[in-house]
């Protein structure tokens, strides 16, 4: 009976980002476990990944927040539902979970959720917005920094009757495993960013926006030249700006008003993370708002890396600070060019245990596995099999 159950998981975007990677995991687990598996999501550069022959891509325009949008998928995704006789319906974004949440009222299907963020609220409206990731029968948190934001921001919308929990997201353990980096890639992505071999390489990954904090990364890397005479290194800012043209052109007049030309590289993308974080030697989280989980904190331990990062929201949970990684005081420079400094300092041996514990950090806490089993073990009872 239960090698007849289907999943369907809606997303806005079948991009790069953590909430997309671990529907992508998802979708390919369950048919490993007989079950049927469904994405709906209006594109993104993962869906030429997907194993069409495991999985069904149905494009809806769900990441729109134009009501009209919102009512057209709900009656598009209750088709589907009944079409595909669908048995669970988990969506991962609040637009799209207006229409899930009705559609699964129509068709009486169960509905799950997975609160990706904090989503910020300014007044009651934007609160009642969000609150939909709260109407499911299954909500997880993909960390415990957002078991505790839901729990303190939005008590009134819970419901004791329905299901929050915690669930880590988890990474491909293989994907992000320094052993798998042939010597030729790694010599092919340092021709192609010009990085010189003999210099410390710090990358900043992530996407161009205020929050990821690439302007005190910047402010940073001049205290680490100006006040610890640190001259040995070059700096990698990694991410597209999405659109975000006036935030882009603030951080390259920055870089030339502290005459970083020559120390900090912009790159927009990335295809091959692994092998950008194998080339690397310090990675930086320098977010100055909580992360929901903190994926660069755990790609990074999981490539064997040290990892800096932000001392606030999920990297307080996936690093050990002195032992797979050192965290810093968010927002401020002073403090992150300190941690650089130390960093740099340490020997060969130091850095291989932080780099060993790291990966058995990950290991333990964060695979790609595990997560996928919990949230399958969670689907089976909702269904009650």
């Amino acid at each position: 009976m239960s090698s007849k159950k289907k999943v369907l998981q809606v997303i806005p975007n079948l991009g790069y980002g953590g909430a997309e990677t671990g529907c992508y995991d998802l979708a390919h687990f369950l048919p490993e476990q007989g079950w049927k598996s469904f994405i709906i999501t209006s594109g993104g550069e993962l869906i030429k990944f997907v194993r069409k022959d495991k999985v069904k891509i149905i494009r809806l325009p769900v990441h729109s927040k134009n009501p009209i949008i919102i009512f057209f998928n709900t009656f598009i995704i209750s088709i589907i539902v009944f079409f595909y006789n669908i048995d669970v319906v988990h969506v991962r974004s609040r637009a799209p979970a207006w229409s899930c949440f009705l559609s699964c009222l129509i068709t009486r299907r169960k509905f799950v959720t997975t609160f990706h963020g904090t989503y910020n609220f300014t007044n009651t409206l934007k609160k009642f917005y969000n609150s939909i990731m709260l109407k499911s029968e299954l909500i997880i948190a993909g960390s415990n920094f957002i078991f505790n934001h839901i729990s303190e921001n939005y008590s009134s919308y819970l419901n004791p009757k329905k299901k929050l929990m915690v669930i880590f997201r988890g990474i491909n353990l293989d994907y992000y495993n320094k052993k798998n980096i042939s010597e030729n890639k790694k010599a092919k992505l340092i021709s192609e960013w010009k990085l010189d071999s003999n210099k410390v390489t710090i990358l900043l990954p992530g996407r161009i926006t205020k929050w990821k904090g690439q302007e005190m990364f910047i402010e940073a890397i001049n205290i680490l030249l100006e006040d610890f005479n640190k001259t040995n290194f070059e700096a990698i800012i990694l991410g597209s700006d999405q659109g975000r043209n006036v935030y882009s052109k603030k951080l390259f007049g920055l870089v030339e008003r502290y005459q970083l030309n020559r120390r900090i590289k912009f790159f927009k993308h990335c295809k091959d993370m692994p092998t950008a974080y194998a080339i690397s030697d310090i990675i930086v989280s320098s977010s100055i708002e909580p992360e929901a989980f903190g994926r660069v904190s755990v790609e990074a331990q999981a490539m064997e890396k040290p990892i800096v990062a932000s001392e606030i929201g999920g990297s307080k949970e996936t690093i050990v600070n002195g032992k797979t990684g050192f965290l810093f005081k968010a927002g401020e420079p002073r403090e992150l060019a300190k941690v650089l400094n130390n960093v740099m300092e340490i020997d060969k041996e130091a850095l291989y245990s932080i780099g060993n514990e790291g990966r058995k950090n990950v290991s333990k806490k964060f695979d790609v596995e595990k997560m996928c089993q919990s949230t399958f073990t969670e689907y089976k009872k909702l269904l009650k099999i």
